[in-house]
């Protein structure tokens, strides 16, 4: 691919955003109802490609099983509060009201309280009695600490999740996490990321990964890009690891591990470019921590925002905009996209002449930078 100068000793490689894209129209339209925008993997089908991001504003044990109900694949954070304290109510209520300038001092805070273990099987048992699919993420970090708990908890799909992973990771002070080894081992399917290029992404795939989340650094409640000044322009990372997905079919010869968009998809048109650009379903946390039942009370927050010594996120303001059903299924109330996800995904496919996701991923794509009002 062409690279531009970015000066006399540095070149770069145009990467793109999903304001940058837009999907277009073939010669085929069908009717919204008879597309099927189901996905599976592996022995897990759902109604809809979306997975809820491991966040505490966007995640409890009763919205995961919520969105699971409605079709989703809910995913806990099991280094979040709902495993750090019995009842969690109060901090969630306290990190709401807290005055802009406090929230980051106040959430290391509350954030310092150790996981309990029996907390961590608590929710998972709750969610499992619950009959929906169980999925819990932990970082890096702490799944060598924590995954006999999640196992043995009853855990369907075990995600491992920070604002990077790598196959590589290299430390002299402690043995890092053997992801090809632990993957191995492990009886359950993992899904593992961030990743944002196609290398990466590529070694992710080897450890045996039953899917890969695309993106770090792009999401509402990162500012990874201002303190790091690291990011992935979403729709290139897709495409890139998507090719790294079809090249490691061939090399697996036919293991197809799934690509999952994670980040910077508030609106429901990101949702639609992000499969259009390849991934086979998205992982989703601003647009439904606006739903009224979530447990951020209208604000957003990750992981990295309490982190002890250099916060790469903050507390931001989404409001609460509709019931969580309405923000998936519909009907929509605005023109802004951030209801009825469901809905605009059946569209644009209908409206393009796709009838299934794998389909949908071959629609011409074009650039067209477009800048909001």
């Amino acid at each position: 691919m062409t690279e531009i100068e970015i000066g006399r000793g540095k070149r770069g490689r145009r990467a793109y955003s999903f304001d940058d894209i837009a999907i277009v129209p073939s010669r085929r339209t069908r009717d919204p109802e008879e597309v099927s925008i189901s996905w599976q993997i592996d022995a897990y089908q759902f109604g809809l490609p979306f997975l809820a991001a491991p966040m505490d504003s966007v995640m409890s044990p009763d919205t995961a099983i919520a969105f699971g109900r409605l079709g989703g694949l809910g995913v806990l954070d099991l280094e979040g509060l709902w495993t750090r304290y019995e009842d969690p109510t109060p901090q969630l209520a306290e990190i709401a009201s807290l005055d802009g300038a406090a929230v980051t001092a106040r959430m290391q805070e509350l954030y310092a309280e150790p996981i309990k273990p029996e907390l961590i099987t608590a929710r998972l048992t709750q969610m499992r009695e619950a009959g929906v699919t169980v999925a819990g993420a932990l970082s890096p970090q702490r799944t060598q600490e924590h995954w006999k708990t999640v196992v043995d908890a009853g855990v369907d799909l075990f995600v491992i999740r920070g604002t990077t992973v790598s196959a590589e990771h290299v430390s002299s002070h402690a043995e890092p996490l053997n992801l090809k080894r632990f993957i191995y081992e492990l009886d359950v399917p993992v899904i593992v990321g961030g990743a944002g290029t196609y290398t990466a992404a590529l070694h992710l795939m080897r450890t045996g990964a039953a899917g890969v989340l695309v993106g770090f650094g792009g999401g509402a409640a990162h500012t990874t890009r201002q303190t790091l000044g690291i990011q992935t322009p979403m729709a290139t990372a897709i495409a890139d690891v998507a090719a790294a997905r079809r090249d490691y079919l061939d090399e697996s010869g036919g293991r197809y591990v799934h690509v999952i968009a994670d980040g910077g998809m508030g609106r429901s048109g990101d949702v639609v470019k992000a499969i259009a650009c390849g991934s086979d379903a998205v992982m989703i946390g601003a647009a439904l921590a606006r739903a009224v039942e979530a447990p951020g009370r209208g604000y957003h927050w990750g992981s990295e925002a309490h982190h002890l010594q250099l916060p790469r996120g903050e507390r931001v303001q989404v409001g609460a905009l509709a019931p969580l059903e309405e923000i998936l299924h519909g009907p929509g109330r605005s023109a802004d996209g951030m209801t009825n996800f469901v809905g605009a995904l059946r569209r644009a496919m209908a409206t393009t002449g796709y009838s299934e996701l794998k389909e949908f991923q071959r629609v011409e794509v074009v650039v067209c930078p477009y800048s909001p009002a």
